[in-house]
């Protein structure tokens, strides 16, 4: 049994031991490699091999279909894009909009939740333990205090800590919540819980990155947010840059299917079978979730207040009955549960089945699809990702994109508004590649503007603007949007989820969104002719100005992250 003192002690040996290997790595990079893996095994073993229960009993369970009376089913209907919505579903067209606002997109899960009258089904990476989180989760409740079944499942990297909110939450009649591959260790910071879990490094690389929120299985949001304050414009000093995606029609069907098999699947545990510590009675942890819940307002949009793509409110158009959906073909792509050659999962708006494998074989079922949309391109591709580290067959593909005329464009965070350095330095190494083949290069600038997202209407004024949408525009036709990163780790390690729609409508709208409001408030990385090496252009105040070098950062920063980036296999980044 390990003391509070003992593990402090393990990582006061730990944090000096890692810095010494990483300055190690400027003169010899594989040894430095191996002495960290051996340093984290055997700190792994001190700390004593933790396991998980073995003999875990899940019941199943599956999305409900008999919800034909439900409010959102009839209101799905009537936003459908013909008057009647079953000759929608029998031509296999779904309703999307575009969720660009994290005050609408926040609004939007709200109003659904309260409008539930049969299920709601959540998946998420991360529900944070802030305002957004507790509202969310509070909301949750209520609906299942009217008699609704409610479906939680979260990842587990984020969610260790905060078991007072979620066993509370468990602790109601109606709702049941499970955590995804949960780590053998789940008491203590998440450092100290990877730290003692590293004796299955392979559980603890193994994260699920999937968005979904489904109510009455008649509509969903899927994209790229989380629940937390900062993907919703709540936070400072920073905020996320995101988009989301509002769906109706046979796409929900996929996408409540794909929630099925994750929830039903051997690394989905039932919370009260890992929660760290004792279990308080059910009266007392519901009586603790009421007192963390209390007293939080619910913020909501103006009702005739549009978005960046002038739209009015979710919540407003709800009440309404009907909202502003888009016609469109809708292929729903999502990675397997489990990796291996055979494992499949929810596949397109047809129920058929994806495949995927692990880190040694090829890319999962979303990047695939991914890959395969930008080889069609002929005019245009346009990719938006905060964390983008291009594995070969992804230049492969942009590469045959450029070959056949397509004009490739690739939009990340800068150094200075990234909120993850080392995977920046991970994609820095392959600007050179990507500029050579011809793609244009923007990274996102710090906020010289009063607001950092997609329009001036938005929360989160004054607070620094941090890209997080995960977007792929080809040909003004089809576009991507999802919980996918363009990186590696999001090929070959993490489960993602995602959408590949087929309407020149929403796809020449986003575009026109990107380049009219992102595009001007970012550096444009060019290949700096006379100097060598890369130059950052931008224009302020009516000027054209160049930086010959890393935007805001210093030369500590620079070697610090990049060394670093050198030790971290590209596949973890």
């Amino acid at each position: 049994m390990n003391t509070p003192k003992s593990l402090a002690a393990l990582r006061a040996a730990w944090e000096p031991l890692a810095c010494r290997f990483c300055i190690m790595a400027l003169h010899h990079l594989e040894l430095a490699r191996w002495l960290c893996a051996a340093a984290m095994v055997a700190v792994s073993l001190l700390a004593g091999c933790a396991a998980l229960p073995g003999d875990v009993h899940r019941v199943a369970s599956q999305a409900r279909t008999d919800v034909g009376d439900s409010a959102l089913a009839r209101i799905a209907a009537a936003s459908l894009p013909v008057p009647d919505g079953t000759m929608s579903e029998a031509a296999g067209i779904s309703g999307v909009r575009l969720l660009p606002g994290g005050d609408q997109a926040f609004d939007a899960r709200i109003a659904l939740a309260q409008a539930a009258r049969h299920t709601v089904d959540a998946q998420y990476y991360v529900v944070a333990d802030d305002s957004s989180g507790r509202q969310f989760l509070r909301e949750l409740r209520d609906a299942a205090q009217r008699g609704v079944r409610v479906r939680l499942l979260v990842d587990d990297l984020y969610s260790g800590g905060d078991d007072e909110m979620l066993g509370g939450l468990a602790a109601h009649a109606n709702v049941e919540v499970r955590v995804f591959n949960p780590l053998p260790v789940r008491s203590g910071g998440l450092r100290t819980r990877v730290l003692l879990s590293l004796h299955e490094l392979g559980r603890v690389n193994r994260r699920m990155h999937n968005k979904l929120f489904i109510a009455d299985n008649s509509f969903a949001i899927t994209g790229g947010r989380n629940i937390a304050d900062e993907y919703f414009g709540r936070s400072k000093p920073a905020n996320f840059i995101d988009m989301d995606a509002l769906l109706a029609g046979p796409a929900v069907r996929a996408l409540s299917a794909s929630f099925d098999a994750f929830w039903n699947g051997p690394l989905s545990y039932p919370f009260e079978a890992i929660a760290a510590g004792g279990h308080p009675a059910p009266a007392a942890a519901r009586d603790r979730f009421a007192a963390l819940a209390r007293g939080l307002g619910r913020f909501m949009p103006p009702a005739d207040e549009p978005d960046a793509l002038g739209r009015r409110p979710v919540g407003a158009q709800l009440a309404q009955g009907r909202i502003e959906l888009a016609p469109a073909k809708v292929r729903v792509v999502a990675d397997a549960v489990v990796q291996g050659p055979s494992a499949g999962d929810a596949g397109d708006a047809g129920g058929s089945v994806e495949e995927t494998a692990g880190p040694q074989g090829r890319e999962g079922a979303v990047m695939a699809a991914n890959l395969d949309l930008f080889r069609t391109a002929r005019s245009e591709v346009l990719v938006v990702s905060p964390y983008f580290v291009p594995m070969p067959r992804m230049i492969e593909a942009l590469a045959h994109a450029s070959r056949g005329g397509a004009r490739v464009s690739v939009m990340t965070n800068s150094l200075a508004t990234t909120d993850e350095p080392l995977v920046h330095f991970g994609y820095a190494r392959y600007r050179g590649a990507l500029l050579q083949m011809g793609a244009v290069l923007y990274e996102l600038m710090p906020a010289s503007e009063p607001h950092p997202a997609w329009s001036d209407t938005e929360g989160g004024r004054g607070s620094l603007g941090r890209l997080h949408a995960k977007l792929a525009v080809v040909d003004r036709r089809w576009f991507y949007v999802g919980s996918m990163n363009m990186d590696r780790r999001s090929a070959h390690c993490n489960t993602e989820l995602g959408l590949i729609v087929d309407s020149p409508a929403l796809a020449g709208e986003l575009a026109d969104l990107i380049q009219r409001v992102r595009m001007p408030a970012s550096f444009t990385v060019s290949e700096a002719a006379r100097r060598g090496g890369l130059q950052w252009s931008f224009l302020r105040d009516g000027r054209r100005w160049v930086l010959h070098r890393e935007p805001e950062s210093n030369w500590a920063q620079r070697l610090r992250w990049s060394v670093l980036s050198l030790v971290v296999n590209e596949d973890f980044l």
